[in-house]
Order: C-alpha cells, then structure tokens, then sequence
C-alpha cells in the first residue's frame, strides 16, 4: 500500500460513522421487520432476530438456499405478540400466531413442514461468528449501481443485513475484519464487537427477492466489480474468491443484553488473534 494510499485508509478509518438501520428477520428466509432499538441476546444475535426456522419432515432448512419458493412469501411480524401475517400467489392469506403458521405453510410449500423456535440466539445463518451482519449504505447503493434494473431496497433485500451503517465511502465495513486468524473489535454504542471475515455470499443474493427467479449473470458481474473496486483496506487473505460482502461478526459474552440504537456511533478498535473471540 502506497503512503497516499494509507492516509486514504486512516482517514475513512477516523470518519464519523453511525448505526444508521437494525434489520430482524424474525423467521429464518422470510421478510425483515425493521426496529429504531434492539437488544443483543445470547450467543450474540438480535432479540427476535430468526428466532424462527422453517424444517421439512427430514429436518433441514427450508430455507432460500434450498426452497426457491420461499422468495414469493411476503411476510409481516408483530413483535411484540409474536403473530404474523403471510401471503402468497394463488394462496389466502394466514393471520395469527407464528407458532400455529405450520399448516399454511404446509399448503403453500405442497409438503409438510414445521416451525421450530429458539428465543437463545434463534438459527443464524453462521454458527461460529453468529452476531449480526454489518453492512454499509454506501456499499448496497455501490453494488446496485452495477446492475440496471436492481435498486438500492431490492439489493438491501437481496443481501439480508442485520446493521446498515451511515459510513463515508462504499465498503467502509471492509474495515472490520482483517487476516484470517485474526478478528477487528470494534464498537457501537456500549456494545462491543469483534469483525470476523467478509461473508462468502450462497445463491440467495443471485435471485429476484419477489419471485424467486435468477437474475442472469448476477454472480459473474458482481466478483468482477467486487475485484475491480476492491479498496486498499479489505482483503487480508480472505478473498480467495470475491463472491464476499457483508461482515460477519461475533458478541464478547460481555455485551450480551446491551441496547443498539439507530444513531449510535461506531468506533473501531485493534487487531487482535481470532482465539480471543472465535471458537469452534
């Protein structure tokens, strides 16, 4: 890295950058619910954040990776009494509780499947770095830009983040994670965090969010973007292919039940070994 190069990094490094939108999924695939405040629960994730999984009778997922009609659920949680309302094409809607949503789904999916539910830490995508994804504003209007008929909503749709940061430049959150073996803690508000790698990104990101359908060439244009616009502080030896956005972090135990808020400032701390965060 050049010396100009350097002063480019410390100087996005210092700048202002503030939590700017906290995004729940309250069941696992299914729509974001959006929140000014949340609380971080066990093992790190988002209170309400997929507390909910969707499993067929063999036990797996139903999830985007596996079911592309899951895309065409539209969904809308309460929070606060855990009832949901969903729809679908060619289905009457459902309205009531999460828990009773089983036979629904069954009907729309044309085979049976359950929910399950776990209120301590819920089902998150990365087992081993399961607190919320970050990503920054400026990143998802980047990566829209590189495709004509995707806006910045349908990429944030696309992506799933849990923190959207108001940051200065695109892939400013690349500034959250470093080496392998290595983490980057870093704060927001009184909570404390730790940036483990860029998220290596799965098909979901690849399909129109409505419909379910393939965008073509959506993966061949986004790692030759992604490598084109790689600034001088992402990297480390992580991007051994550029199919990468999004941070994917872990919660010290010390944090867990703190408050994020929409507003609250992040601050980003020291390099340190992945032993004193990660595990597993």
């Amino acid at each position: 890295m050049t010396n100009g190069a350097e002063a480019d990094d410390q100087q996005t490094t210092d700048a202002a950058v503030t939590l700017d939108r906290i995004a729940v999924y309250p069941v696992k695939s299914l729509d974001p619910e959006y929140v000014e405040r949340t609380q971080l629960v066990e093992n790190g994730g988002l209170s309400g954040d997929r507390e909910y999984a969707i499993f067929d009778a063999d036990g797996n997922y139903v999830n985007g990776k596996r079911e592309r009609a899951i895309h065409r659920i539209r969904s809308s949680v309460s929070l606060d009494d855990d009832t949901i309302r969903l729809s679908a094409p060619d289905c009457d809607d459902y309205g009531g509780p999460i828990a009773d949503a089983d036979d629904w789904l069954s009907a729309y999916f044309g085979y049976d499947v359950e929910l399950r539910r776990d209120s301590s830490g819920g089902f998150p995508d990365d087992t081993t770095a399961s607190g919320p994804t970050v990503i920054s504003t400026a990143t998802l209007e980047r990566v829209a830009s590189w495709f004509e008929e995707i806006d910045t909503d349908e990429m944030r749709r696309r992506l799933r983040p849990n923190l959207e940061l108001d940051a200065p430049v695109p892939f400013w959150e690349d500034h959250l994670f470093d080496q392998r073996e290595t983490c980057v803690e870093f704060s927001i508000g009184a909570a404390s965090f730790a940036g483990v790698n860029p998220c290596q990104r799965c098909v979901v990101p690849t399909r129109d969010p409505d419909t379910g359908e393939s965008t073509p060439g959506f993966r061949e244009a986004f790692v030759t973007k992604r490598r084109e616009t790689l600034p001088p502080w992402s990297g480390g030896d992580w991007f051994d292919h550029d199919f990468r956005l999004m941070v994917n972090t872990v919660v010290p135990e010390s944090s867990w039940g703190e408050t994020l808020a929409v507003g609250d400032d992040v601050t980003v701390g020291n390099v340190v070994s992945a032993d004193s965060h990660v595990s597993g």
